[in-house]
């Protein structure tokens, strides 16, 4: 394939102390939908996404658990797959900074700077932001704080390797000058280049020496290599630079878009190509530095009680509604607000409304007028030119903001579409045209119209909402979309045989989610609170009577009337099965619990849970990700936990 087809994207790697929620999705699902464009393209493409594991927050945190820092994060790490799996994230490589490839490497990329006389060591002695890992001046802190997170900072002294930075400024401003492209939004460039070049750059602390949990630096092992020449240098060493294979960085780099936070742009715009002009490797084409998505204003922490889980919500709507509610709702480049009111809007008026009812009164009419084949006797009338006008101008739109990484509008060009083509429906009347024989073969060009339409829609919103492009061309009798270009050619398909199915989403009543979701954010932030009716209690006096024993998981459906329980089928070892309902419907999936082994209490008393009966329970525990099974793999059904 032609070097100019290749395409190359990153986002951030997350730091696994994070509690992850919708602001680290967002910046996901964007990649995993520009990704999903370009493949449509025929770009040979590479999304690459992973974690920066090393640090002393991990450091302290492991030796707080009880743990060593890999354990630490091997658990953390396996969460975050899980989150992009549910999320439908198509990436082709999960880089983890623990990784020993990356780690020869980087100790690599350390000599080669060291030997350029790039890197020297010296002492440093100023303020330092423990969660962020960050060194600052007395003039960048701002009220003794962090400028970054407005956390405390402290006073730390301590012998360093530094990176000459500073030797690099003039370089950084002609190639700003020169490559006006490498910053989305432009409005990013002032801001390094006022707030931080222009002041006088400092040379960049890069190994510590106060904590071990690092890579360490090949020239004086007690000293690790600090987490930004660490973390940054894994969008090169993904791809095997340094190694005996590099043969995936000399097809892809240089990279064509590191998507990122505007929290972290003066690590890629500055700190990186200065890493990358003394290795004297290209710079990336673009760094686009995208907005928070905010709750009330603030930003999501966990610390500040207002994170929202988006493993909750998929659960609950499913993936592609969230999907589309953070790839429309959030202006190109600018901050957005995330509310659970808006959310459910969205789902309402545009998924609901306007995507989903097109499909089903169009399926539907096919069905009811032609037994679900539209007849190829056709005959064009008014209002086909404009309908495929604006079919053919949408795609325009679509590309070109694509192209600039504006999801939202692209969206909303694709949505003025969909608008159109229900306009469609009630300018031919289709059901005015059905009560005239005569009007039999216009009546199946506006049928044909109709689904031809919808599926140049699917091909649309494929990179978008790709579950729910499937589903519909599934109901049109199509396969799934691979090719981009096929949404610019109105008449593609000779007919159409279609396949009623399910509605693809049904309206929502608001208050209702809003009151339901307030009492899972609720039962969230005091998980002790959160009880499930019927479920027997006992005293710690009634303890020693309990009898825990290993079940193993043979059966699991959801239980019709309620949204959180799931009815499990035991084997508890006495031969007869076991029904238990448990509240984890909203962290588990059904398929996923078959097979596994749990604890039982196994003499509570029976209760009646949404109409089933209930002869048990299993333990699991709260946690920040949710609730969490506790499994006995390995243990025998029956047998007695102590």
């Amino acid at each position: 394939m032609e070097e100019s087809k290749k395409f190359y994207i990153t986002t951030p790697i997350y730091y696994p102390s994070d509690n992850l929620h919708i602001g680290h999705t967002y910046s996901t699902v964007q990649a995993d939908a520009i990704s999903r464009y370009k493949r449509m393209r025929g770009y040979d493409t590479f999304f690459l996404t992973g974690t920066d594991e090393h640090g002393q927050k991990i450091e302290d945190k492991a030796k707080a658990a009880g743990v060593t820092p890999k354990e630490y994060v091997d658990k953390i790490v396996a969460g975050i797959k899980d989150l992009w799996k549910l999320m439908n994230i198509s990436n082709d490589k999960f880089i983890r900074t623990t990784d020993e490839y990356h780690e020869k490497a980087v100790q690599y990329i350390f000599q080669k700077m060291y030997d350029k006389g790039d890197i020297y060591l010296g002492s440093y002695e100023g303020l330092y932001c423990k969660p962020c890992e960050s060194f600052w001046t007395e003039t960048q802190a701002v009220d003794g704080k962090c400028p970054d997170c407005g956390r405390p900072v402290i006073k730390a002294s301590e012998q360093a390797y530094f990176f000459r930075l500073s030797k690099y400024a003039d370089r950084l401003l002609e190639y700003y000058d020169s490559h006006p492209d490498f910053f989305a939004p432009s409005m990013r460039q002032a801001e390094m280049v006022n707030n931080f070049i222009k002041p006088g750059l400092q040379d960049l602390c890069i190994s510590r020496s106060t904590f071990k949990w690092g890579i360490p630096v090949p020239i004086n092992p007690d000293h690790v290599i600090y987490v930004w020449l660490d973390a940054l240098t894994n969008y090169i060493t993904a791809l095997g630079y340094a190694s005996e294979d590099d043969s995936l960085f000399k097809k892809f780099w240089p990279a064509d878009v590191h998507l990122i936070g505007k929290d972290i742009t003066r690590f890629h715009t500055i700190y990186w190509p200065a890493f990358l002009m003394s290795l004297d490797l290209p710079l990336p084409e673009k760094v686009y530095c995208h907005g928070w998505v905010l709750l009330d204003g603030g930003k999501m922490s966990k610390s500040k009680g207002n994170v929202v889980d988006p493993v909750k919500l998929a659960d609950r709507y499913g993936v592609d509604p969230l999907r589309y509610y953070l790839l429309r709702e959030v202006a190109f480049g600018a901050d957005g607000i995330f509310s659970n009111e808006n959310l459910i809007n969205r789902i309402n008026s545009d998924l609901a409304n306007d995507l989903g009812n097109l499909v089903s009164r169009t399926v539907a009419m096919v069905d009811k007028y032609f037994g679900g084949t539209i007849p190829e006797q056709r005959e064009s009338g008014e209002f086909d030119d404009d309908l495929k006008a604006v079919a053919a101008e949408a795609k325009i739109n679509a590309e070109k903001y694509l192209d600039s990484l504006n999801f939202s509008e692209s969206l909303a060009s694709i949505w003025k579409f969909i608008s159109r083509t229900n306009k469609y429906i009630d300018e031919t009347a289709p059901w005015a045209l059905a009560k005239d024989e005569s009007n039999r073969a216009r009546l199946a060009q506006v049928m044909y119209n109709l689904c031809e339409s919808i599926r140049i829609i699917s091909v649309f919103i494929a990179p978008f909402l790709p579950e729910t492009s499937s589903k519909i061309r599934a109901q049109l009798g199509l396969g799934e979309a691979t090719d981009w270009e096929e949404c610019g050619v109105f008449g593609k398909e000779e007919t159409f045989s279609v396949v009623k199915g399910e509605i693809i989403f049904p309206r929502l009543d608001l208050e209702k989610e809003l009151e339901e979701l307030a009492s899972l954010n609720k039962a969230a932030e005091n998980p002790l609170k959160a009880e499930i009716e019927g479920v027997a209690k006992i005293g710690i006096d009634d303890f020693a009577k309990v009898d825990l024993r290993a079940a193993e998981i043979t059966g699991c459906v959801p239980v019709k009337k309620a949204k959180k329980l799931l009815e499990l089928t035991l084997n508890d070892g006495t031969g007869e099965p076991r029904t238990v309902a448990s509240g984890i419907a909203l962290y588990y999936k059904p398929e996923d619990l078959i097979g596994k082994k749990v604890i039982l209490v196994s003499n509570l008393k029976p209760a009646t849970l949404c109409g089933v009966e209930s002869k048990g329970m299993i333990l699991a525990a709260d946690s920040s990700d949710g609730v969490k099974v506790i499994f006995v793999d390995g243990v025998e059904p029956g047998t007695k936990i102590r």
